[in-house]
This record gives C-alpha cells, structure tokens and sequence, in this order.
C-alpha cells in the first residue's frame, strides 16, 4: 500500500466524519495558535530589548556606586561604601584602553522660561555623550566644556522640552530656569524617543559638575564607559575594577554591568517567561490529544467489520495500523495548520492594534509547531492503530 493511498483512505475517512473531526482538530489548533501567539510576543520582546540596547553601541558598560550582590539593594545601608565622584571618573577615562567616558547624574525638576515651565528629567553629563549614546544634535552645539569639573551655565534641549516652551521660536541663544538657576540655551537634541521607559526627547542635559551644585549631589549616578571594540570588554571590566579597587582602598563598592550582562539576564527572563506561557499553552495540545485519542479508538470500534474486511482481502496487520495511524496524523497536521496561520494571524492583528507591543513572528517556529503537531498524532494515534491492527479477521466480519 502506497503513501497516497494512505493519505487517500485517511482523508476520506475524516470527510466521512467531518463534525468529529472539525472538533477533534480544535484543540490542536488552538494549542498551537497559543504556542504561534505567545512566542511571537516573546521573541518580539527580546528583540525590542536587543534593539534598546544596541542603539547606544555593543562596546559600552555602565558602573554605579554600590555592590550588587544577590540581595538588597547596591550601596543601601552601607556607611563605608565610597561614592563614585569626578575623580574617579578622571582615572577611569585615563586608562589606556578607555576611548570616552561620560559621568552621569540625574534629577527631577521643572524648567521655566517666559511663563511656562515643565517638570522634566535633567541629566548632568559631559561632552562626549553624543559619542557615547550615539545622539545626534538637532541645532547648535551640545556642550564644550573639556574639563568635567567645569560648570557653565548652558543647557542643551531635548526637542520635546523645546517644543513645549519655546514652540517654533528659535531657542537657541534663550534664557532657562532650573532649580533657581539660569542657563543660556546652546543647543537643540535630534529627536531620540523612548528608550525602556525613559522619553529622552522630554530632557535637559547641563555639565555635570554645574548639576552636581545645583541638586547638591555628592556622588555620581553612573559612570558610562566606551572602548574601541566588544572584544575588549573583558579587560576593560577588570582596568576598571582594579582602579576603582584601589582608589577605593581595597573595596570594591560599585557594580560593573557590560551590554552582554544585561542582554543575557533579559534573555533569561523573557526565555523563562515564554517558556513558562508556553507550557500553559501546550496543555491545549494535551487536550487536542486526548480528543484525537478519544475519536480514533471510537472509530476503531465502530470499524470492526470493515477491519475485518479488508484483512480477509489481505492487508497485513502492519498495513491497518498504518492506515489508523495516518488518519490520527492528518487530523494533528490539519490541526496544527490551522492553528500556525491562527496565530499568525493574531500576532499581525496584535501588531496592528496595538503598534507598540512587540510582535515577531519566528518563522522557524513554525515548522516546529507543525513537528509537534506530527508528534502529537503519532503518539495519540499508536494505541487505537494497535487495538485495531489486533483484532482477528473472523470475529471481526461477525461483528457485522
């Protein structure tokens, strides 16, 4: 018996029952456009975060005061722990593998001129952060202090604050409040958007020393640090924390995060959460079984004489199993069919609805889900394709 006799028999079959079988096909259909659904959301997740984080450039790492250990939170309730300040920033961007550094700080507070103002994020930083955060300047000049204890009295934009204040008024050259101090507007950021919840269009960026003074800070926020190339991060980290090990006499009370760190602690969780989702969603498919196992050993007892039959015609016992076991793996496949371009479908709905959840089809998936789908016949078909390749010809003839 040829493979398309088979598959002939067995579709005849299912058109033959095509209430039993529509329902039968259900349950793997919706288990695999939940699968499809699912891990379209995930994957379109870890790609938006991979997305997030490469847009600042892979040879980055960030160091900020306090250890991160596996609990509490970094520098709380420790007195000994040092800040990080300018000077450690100095010696961080002398050693010799460092191509840029930008000390960080970061408040909140409202920006004023002419009437109106706004509470926004005000960010202490220095000239290299465009370099660094791969920012573009919209018009004039970002800032231009070389020395980071320098604090002139400027300020550089983000296109939303400028908006909001200024309108389509020129800025530049325009006077701000901020904290009780006046700044002199040098430049206008491009616009950047959002990035992991942060709007850094709706920001103002001074030196960080003038920050330092306004907020009455103390210590840094961050330390970002650039190289030439991602193969150099591991001996950066460890330039990096040898010097601040030092200067900190002996304590290493800041934590170093590299791209990778992070990229790899989201992978883990969205992989994990996926998975997890996953699972719930396959219980589907473990019902979608159970229905094709229910459906093929009633169909077997309803077939007896006609097993009986077409043994006494000749077919080996081989040959009915086969034919039973096809019949349970078009019903998976077709099931599984269904519920891939479900799936798709809904993921592209999703992405159409709502445009800023991250939805990304893994192609290959696909053919993974429609494998399991073949798996999943075979293994809910085996027992009914035994039970009816056991049945002996002469008792099933006198069943009729």
């Amino acid at each position: 018996m040829e493979h398309r006799d088979l598959l002939a028999m067995g579709s005849g079959t299912l058109r033959a029952n095509k209430m039993r079988s529509a329902l039968s096909m259900l349950g793997i259909a919706i288990g695999v456009a939940s699968v499809v659904l699912l891990t379209s959301i995930g994957e379109g997740t870890r790609l938006y975060i991979l997305g997030e984080f490469s847009q600042f450039g892979t040879n980055v790492l960030m160091v900020n005061p306090g250890k991160a250990e596996t609990s509490g939170i970094p520098g709380a309730l420790s007195g000994s722990t040092r800040k990080l300040t300018l000077d450690d920033a100095v010696a961080v961007g002398r050693l010799p593998h460092v191509d840029a550094i930008v000390p960080l700080t970061m408040a909140l507070a409202r920006v004023e001129t002419l009437g109106k103002g706004r509470s926004v994020a005000i960010y202490g930083v220095t000239p290299s952060l465009p370099d660094v955060w791969k920012f573009e300047i919209g018009q004039g000049e970002f800032l231009d202090n070389t020395d980071v204890r320098r604090s002139s009295p400027v300020a550089v934009l983000g296109p939303k604050v400028k908006r909001e204040l200024f309108g389509d008024e020129n800025a530049l050259g325009k006077m701000v409040r901020i904290a009780d101090t006046r700044l002199r507007v040098i430049g206008i950021m491009a616009p950047k958007g959002q990035t992991l919840g942060f709007d850094l269009d709706d920001a103002v960026y001074i030196p960080v020393a003038l920050a330092m003074r306004m907020f009455n800070m103390e210590e840094l926020t961050e330390i970002d640090v650039t190289f030439a190339h991602g193969g150099l991060v591991d001996m950066v980290e460890e330039e990096v924390r040898e010097l601040l090990t030092d200067r900190h006499r002996g304590h290493e009370d800041f934590t170093i995060t590299t791209q990778a760190a992070m990229l790899d602690v989201f992978g883990k969780v969205i992989n994990g959460i996926t998975l997890a989702v996953s699972f719930i969603a396959g219980i589907s498919l473990l019902v979608g079984a159970v229905g094709i196992f229910t459906m093929m050993w009633i169909s077997v007892g309803e077939r007896v004489s006609e097993i009986g039959l077409m043994m006494a015609v000749g077919a080996t016992r081989e040959q009915i199993q086969r034919i039973f076991l096809t019949e349970a793996i078009l019903l998976t496949t077709t099931g599984g069919a269904i519920g891939a371009v479900a799936g798709v479908a809904l993921a592209l709905g999703l992405r159409v609805v709502l445009p800023s959840l991250p939805v990304e089809v893994p192609i290959d998936f696909l053919f993974i889900a429609i494998a399991m789908s073949v798996v999943v016949g075979l293994a809910s078909g085996v027992a009914p394709a035994r039970r009816a390749a056991g049945l002996e010809p002469v008792e099933a003839l006198h069943t009729d």
